[in-house]
């Protein structure tokens, strides 16, 4: 039994300096992304006062208000991660009045609580906790927990498909893999949260030490997941570059355009446009800039964002990415096929293309030849 405790104690203790710590870092490192900064800040320090339950039940006399606040805390955790997520993928992104709606778990979960915790003594406290698995209040809190964190899991799935799906109409791959990587922290969180329930429903049954042993699974994982993130801020500090969120996805602008003109005369328009398009890409070589963007394009050919959308995603049937991505490999592949130039690495190939990252230039390469750029090399 000590050694489980102690066990607790050092995870606790350790999971509770990094995060703060991090969160320190995060707010006041400058930068201009300083709400996404102060969002996950304040999701760390969410974390780590959710973490911190066997040190408080060590520190404390009993239950205790503050001790309830503290465990409701845990509803604010995932909104806030929510928020976090939105910020990092629009560039926009302002804190609006009706996200005040997203504090609504955490104040229904301690209304709740106002008549028979929070408002009567020391004794009846007591009482509550020994009964607590027969207590009304804690079985609709979980629900309702469990529910927020599916629902909200759920959406901020949906906000990264939407996000990725705009980037890849509007960019060129500058920060392509920060979006994935979002995903896989996402993922992560989702199992977290996905034993948290489990861990709460033994709570709640007929084995509730089973439930203590799930905690201290889940304190290791908290751990291992604060050090992955704090990991890639470290190693990648440009992390997360964001779009507009005024931008719209092509089906919806093209639901919008359905019958707005004749097709012919939409046809004869695109052909021109693509003609101008074609020879900018190849006289220009705009697409070694890895910052590239489709409003960077329609500045320089001028025409309209909107219009150019329409006819790389929509008309030919390919991402802004994979379009310009075609540009850049196949110079790469002349490059490859320079004699003159076969003591240049792939590495310095691929930053002199236009890409900034190895693995999406192999599958960018791949993709459009079918071989890797060496065994592409080795063939020639």
């Amino acid at each position: 039994m000590n050694d489980k405790i102690n066990v607790l104690l050092i995870i606790t203790i350790i999971s509770l300096f990094i995060s703060l710590l991090f969160a320190f870092f995060l707010v006041t490192v400058k930068t201009k992304y300083k709400i996404s900064n102060y969002l996950f800040a304040a999701f760390l320090c969410l974390t780590a006062i959710d973490v911190s339950g066997p040190l408080f039940e060590i520190i404390s006399d009993g239950p205790s208000n503050l001790g309830m606040l503290r465990n409701t805390l845990a509803f604010l955790q995932i909104p806030v991660f929510y928020l976090y997520v939105l910020s990092v993928c629009y560039s926009d992104f302002k804190f609006k009045p009706k996200y005040i709606l997203h504090l609504l778990p955490f104040l229904i979960a301690n209304i709740v609580l106002l008549p028979r915790f929070y408002t009567v003594d020391n004794a009846s406290k007591i009482n509550f906790i020994i009964h607590r698995q027969s207590m009304i209040e804690l079985q609709f809190n979980h629900i309702l927990f469990h529910l927020q964190t599916v629902v909200y899991v759920f959406a901020v799935f949906m906000l990264l498909r939407k996000a990725k799906k705009l980037y890849l109409e509007n960019n060129a791959g500058a920060s392509i893999n920060s979006y994935n990587w979002l995903f896989q922290f996402t993922s992560v969180l989702s199992i977290l949260y996905l034993i948290v329930i489990l861990k709460n429903i033994f709570k709640f049954s007929s084995y509730p030490y089973i439930s203590e042993w799930i905690k201290i699974v889940v304190l290791v994982l908290e751990l291992f997941i604060i050090c992955w993130y704090l990991y890639k801020a470290l190693n990648h500090p440009d992390l997360f570059r964001n779009i507009d969120s005024k931008l719209k996805l092509v089906s919806d602008i093209v639901l919008e355009e359905k019958n707005n003109e004749p097709a012919i005369v939409n046809e004869k328009e695109y052909n021109a446009a693509l003609s101008k398009l074609k020879q900018y890409m190849v006289q220009e070589k705009p697409f070694l800039n890895p910052s590239l963007t489709i409003q960077d394009v329609s500045v320089a050919i001028k025409i309209p964002v909107r219009d150019l959308s329409l006819l790389i995603n929509h008309k030919l049937e390919q991402h802004f990415y994979d379009f310009v991505n075609t540009y850049r490999i196949e110079n790469a592949m002349e490059i490859l096929k320079d004699d003159t130039k076969s003591k240049v690495t792939i590495l310095e190939i691929l930053y002199e293309v236009g890409f900034n990252s190895k693995s999406s230039f192999n599958t960018a390469f791949k993709k459009h030849t079918g071989n890797t750029p060496t065994s592409y090399r080795k063939q020639l």
